[in-house]
């Protein structure tokens, strides 16, 4: 279950910039919820059509003209990236292009194992093929040590890199990142390849023609995958490099597009999750430099590559299939841990490339910060998903005696520790937790409620001047409230639903991704709410609207009730006091434990939320709900699941009695 939080735009503002552009009020009306109220802020968002002169950020022309005395001099340069996404672009690029003006150019990544960044035998190894000059891409910044190490043995470094600088730079020729704090440059939040794309044009005098003529197609993906805001010049980088990703030269662009079944229309979010998993694959399951051959490959052996990138990400999928199910598993063995503010799970061997994604998805499933921990080898790594409001880094420092070392931001973050302190930390992350009075939810955001005339198709695709969607121009939600459902019906051998509803006198059909109609809790006849995106399909030369649905509950959902009263639950079920009073109110009579029993025997099997979507809020709180359940699996009349929340009717041979339950007993010994 997800917070709703329905934006309003102002209808004033919105019309007074309607009226004085060509954009469509609908797309205005998002823009407006969105903060951009006047015609400045709109201007500035549309402005982005350009890169900004690359001389601009610190240290470019001494970047440039230490790259360039190398090439001249016919000095081995490295360049030096890192094993993402965002990382083996920037290789790609940079190599790519030093090799065409006549560098003498090798590349080096390090495998996953060794750490993100410099080290130490990468430098030595380095040396030894007789490099004189490594440039840094999508790392470096933090590089102090290692920096000195590099001159030490006689080399030189070029730093280019986006992250955040520390308090004192690494020694180096140059050191190019935005983010210093004497950086001139007015965009910030440029990935890494949008900043080695840069330096190309810098070494080529400023000019941009050449290098965004051969490189825009792979600095869009990197820039997608890397998920910085998709504002200002990474706006213009992403919208135009999806022009030539459409018609790139790249050969291993090209066999990787066909291999991953790319449409030829494709999008920012096409690149999202067709083909940056696919480059990111490599880096996770086999080796980074896979990823860098396949997309500076010949015709020869360009489907080579791609399939083996196709390969590694299906590894990749299976692997996260079975963690997630080890997960599960665990749960429903251990229900009690969906009680803390904080799941925090460790496993043996875990793959540690892809804990971070099965995080993220255990977070979004379960609506609650979560940290996968693996141990392999004495020692353990470990990633953390997290929601706005809950930090995660600030988290970990709470236990940072007790960590090998750690990093992150507010919503993610990574850590090593020895395993011997697992339990520990455990500890002392749910002391952090139990700091704040009530936790953060995930929040679903919709731009605006829609009204029915939004839904044709020429407001539809007045959205697309919007485009690119992603990080910071989050694709636009919508919500419609109170829409009656006139029909259900299965889409693809019952894995999807078709939702037929009438709104407002608008008639519309609405698709549910991955939820059978057996499983949904609203039904023909019933009145909906639904949060959802707009589109445009294209059938037989027709166009028609495509309404896909992001989330949906009952008309009329009280959700602060509902998260108060499921807080309330788990307060209660870890032992915390609660009022005489509350206990009193949630401590279910006879009659409502008949009730929902009854409820749960005519479905067989039902999941908790869909449960409580059945009874009257105003009597049958979730707490209470829940405590009936709880007390019906003390008395063996249903088993409850708590992975997926699914509470089911055993086979009983008489009448069970309920007086005899130890968790009445107790409830309403504390509620009197």
């Amino acid at each position: 279950m997800k917070k709703w939080s329905i934006l309003k735009p102002d209808e004033a503002k919105a019309a007074d910039i309607a009226s004085r552009c060509d954009i469509d009020r609908l797309a205005v009306d998002v823009m407006v919820a969105r903060g951009f109220d006047d015609m400045d802020s709109f201007a500035q968002f549309f402005r982005g059509e350009e890169l900004e002169d690359p001389f601009m950020i610190k240290d470019m022309k001494k970047a440039a003209d230490a790259v360039t005395a190398a090439v001249d001099d016919y000095e081995l340069i490295c360049v030096y990236g890192d094993y993402d996404c965002d990382g083996v672009t920037s290789t790609a690029i940079l190599y790519d292009y030093l090799l065409s003006i006549g560098g003498n150019v090798i590349y080096y990544i390090p495998e996953r194992s060794d750490g993100y960044g410099i080290n130490s035998n990468a430098i030595k190894y380095l040396h030894d093929q007789g490099v004189k000059l490594i440039i840094t891409v999508d790392n470096g910044i933090s590089a102090i040590a290692e920096a000195e190490e590099i001159y030490s043995l006689g080399m030189k470094l070029v730093v280019t890199d986006h992250h955040q600088p520390g308090s004192s730079l690494p020694r180096a020729e140059a050191v190019v990142d935005p983010h210093r704090e004497d950086c001139p440059s007015s965009f910030k939040h440029l990935a890494g390849c949008g900043v080695a794309l840069k330096l190309c044009a810098a070494i080529d005098g400023g000019d941009y023609s050449t290098v965004t003529d051969q490189y825009l197609d792979l600095c869009a993906i990197g820039t997608v995958a890397d998920v910085v805001s998709l504002t200002g010049e990474n706006r213009y980088i992403v919208k135009q490099g999806l022009k030539s990703v459409l018609n790139t030269d790249n050969y291993g662009l090209r066999a990787l597009k066909k291999a991953a079944g790319c449409r030829e229309n494709m999008r920012a979010t096409d690149i999202a999750f067709t083909l940056a998993p696919r480059i990111n694959a490599a880096g996770r399951f086999g080796s980074p430099i896979t990823a860098v051959k396949a997309l500076l490959s010949e015709p020869e052996d360009a489907d080579v590559y791609a399939a083996m990138l196709v390969d590694l990400n299906d590894k990749r999928k299976e692997t996260e299939a079975a963690i997630s199910k080890e997960i599960f598993s665990f749960i429903n063995d251990h229900p009690e841990i969906l009680n803390e503010r904080v799941l925090i799970l460790s496993g043996k061997g875990w793959a540690h490339g892809v804990i971070g994604i099965v995080a993220a998805r255990i977070m979004e499933y379960y609506g609650k910060p979560t940290v996968l921990i693996s141990e392999e080898g004495g020692v353990a790594r470990g990633s953390a998903r997290s929601m706005s409001g809950f930090s995660i880094f600030k988290c970990f420092q709470s236990a940072e005696d007790l960590l090998v070392k750690y990093g992150g931001h507010e919503c993610a973050g990574g850590l090593t520790i020895l395993p011997e302190n697992i339990d520990r930390f455990k500890a002392r992350v749910l002391e952090f937790a139990s700091q704040f009075d009530e936790m953060p939810a995930i929040t679903i955001t919709a731009d605006k409620l829609l009204a029915p005339s939004d839904i044709n198709i020429d407001r539809i695709r007045g959205l697309c001047k919007l485009e690119p969607f992603g990080e910071g121009n989050s694709l636009p939600q919508f919500a419609i409230l109170g829409a009656q459902v006139r029909d259900i019906r299965p889409l693809s051998n019952g894995k999807h639903s078709k939702i037929a509803i009438n709104y407002g006198g608008a008639q519309a059909e609405l698709v549910l991704f991955g939820t059978a109609p057996s499983a949904l809790t609203v039904r023909p006849g019933s009145r909906a709410d639904f949060i959802v995106t707009l589109d445009i399909n294209e059938y037989n030369g027709r166009e028609y609207t495509s309404i896909r649905i992001i989330d949906y509950r009952p008309s009329g959902f009280n959700q602060n009730a509902y998260f108060s009263a499921k807080d309330c639950y788990e307060r209660y079920k870890r032992g915390e006091k609660l009022a005489e009073s509350f206990l009193k109110k949630v401590t279910p009579a006879r009659e409502e434990l008949i009730k929902v029993f009854k409820a749960v025997q005519a479905s067989g099997s039902i999941t908790a939320d869909k449960l409580y979507y059945l009874f009257d809020p105003k009597v049958m709180n979730y707490c209470k709900l829940r405590l009936c359940i709880d007390i019906f699996e003390e008395l063996g009349l249903v088993s409850f699941k708590a992975g997926s929340g699914t509470v089911s009717v055993l086979p009983v041979n008489g009448k069970a009695d309920l007086e005899s339950s130890q968790i009445l007993k107790r409830l309403r010994e504390n509620g009197n």
